[in-house]
């Protein structure tokens, strides 16, 4: 098995109990064992991309600009990596293996070279962390699934603000997509 740790959205604007579009308690509950799994990850030399929603204020075209407040602003603090991520990030940033990519859409698919860094790299398995389950987390598993990767969700690593959501989201990707759910 070749892996890849994908970190999904756990930016300030998703995961400080002041952001713009927070997932509070929940997002805040998952960041120790998040670093860990970014730390285990990263000494074991597993390529780590930490993908981050990108929106521009006032982006009127944009499809979430009419279901939720506006949120991960270009040049904005809502668009940082939040608290320990942020800082475990900031330690490791420049090695080989870790990226940094923006995303416009839901999936961290959508528009990136995500699929072509994988390919390079011959991964055939991607870890989803990050934020939020039920979307952004979601709509990445289901395009991975859809590209023949095989998917490890550690339930410990993802949240939601919507609770329900956030479990229906946990079965599916067994049911639905045949991942591997982790405690």
């Amino acid at each position: 098995m070749n892996n890849a740790l994908l970190v999904i959205d756990y930016s300030y604007d998703f995961a400080a109990p002041e952001g713009r579009l927070t997932a509070g308690e929940a997002a805040q509950a998952i960041e120790a064992a998040l670093v860990q799994k970014i730390r285990t990850s990263y000494e074991a030399g597993v390529p780590i991309f930490f993908m981050m929603d990108l929106h521009f204020d006032d982006d009127g075209l944009h499809p979430e600009s009419k279901l939720f407040p506006p949120h991960n602003i270009e040049g904005t603090g809502g668009r940082e990596l939040y608290g320990e991520v942020r800082e475990v990030y900031q330690q490791i940033k420049d090695r080989q293996n870790v990226f940094f990519i923006d995303k416009r859409r839901y999936s961290s698919f959508a528009g990136t070279p995500l699929n072509q860094l994988l390919l390079e790299r011959k991964i055939d398995t991607v870890t989803l962390t990050g934020l939020v389950t039920d979307i952004c987390i979601m709509h990445t598993a289901v395009d991975a699934y859809n590209f023949g990767y095989d998917i490890i969700v550690p339930a410990s690593c993802v949240a939601s603000f919507n609770p329900p959501a956030h479990e229906m989201a946990l079965e599916h990707f067994k049911n639905a997509l045949g991942a591997t759910v982790e405690p």
